[in-house]
């Protein structure tokens, strides 16, 4: 990882593209353009800002304020219609780099505080919020119900078979989390886990990726007092 750059990979689909920083599982956004997609995962610097925090590293990593000079595009794969629906769906060479046990910890932690601050946030939220100009929109508990039911999925394609949880069971909450965290600490040479699809560290930008952005949707939708 470089200390003075921020190298950043990209997953361009016909009408949705997805840029993310390779060091900082989480810090992902998409947007209709590439370029509307840098705009937002810099804008968005802030908030992750907290998150690294919250796991007990320094962000950013060079002195102040994160802008367009400080991000280098070192990867870039078509995107399909995964990408196009909201989702960051390609595993990339990047994604295939071997993890070794200081990676895998920071991984693992990064990962945790992106759970952290989904379920600060939620917490804190009121149980309605803010709808889109059509009336489109999750409240809050679907919200977590549905954070809580994409979790159990990530799990499986961990090879984990632990029971799904109801978003009002935290200790199962906790367990399926712990689980997780435990195969993301374990070295990896980059290879698939369980003979599936999801490489480490594919896994933990995925799994962060999709706390935090509902945990940011929730924030944005959250009318002001």
């Amino acid at each position: 990882m470089h200390l003075d750059r921020i190298d950043v990979a990209e997953e361009i689909g016909p009408k949705r593209t997805f840029r993310w920083a390779i060091d900082w599982p989480g810090w992902a956004r998409a947007g209709k353009t590439p370029d509307l997609a840098l705009e937002s995962l810099i804008t968005h610097a802030p908030r992750y800002a907290t998150v690294a925090h919250e796991a007990g590293l320094e962000f950013p990593p060079i002195p102040g304020a994160v802008t367009a000079h400080d991000v280098f595009i070192v990867d870039s794969v078509p995107g399909g219609s995964g990408t196009d629906f909201g989702v960051p769906s390609a595993v990339t060479s990047a994604d295939r780099r071997a993890v070794d046990a200081a990676d895998a910890a920071r991984l693992a932690a990064l990962v945790q505080a992106a759970w952290v601050i989904f379920d600060r946030v939620a917490a804190a939220a009121p149980a309605e919020l803010r709808k889109g100009p059509r009336g489109g929109g999750r409240d809050t508990a679907k919200i977590i119900g549905h954070v809580v039911e994409s979790d159990h999925y990530y799990a499986r394609e961990l090879g984990l078979r632990v029971p799904q949880p109801s978003p009002d069971e935290p200790d199962a909450v906790h367990a399926g989390r712990q689980a997780v965290l435990d195969v993301l600490r374990q070295p990896s040479d980059g290879s698939p886990l369980a003979d599936r699809r999801w490489t480490a560290r594919y896994a933990a930008r995925r799994i962060a990726w999709h706390a935090l952005d509902h945990a940011w949707e929730i924030e944005d939708r959250t009318e002001p007092i």
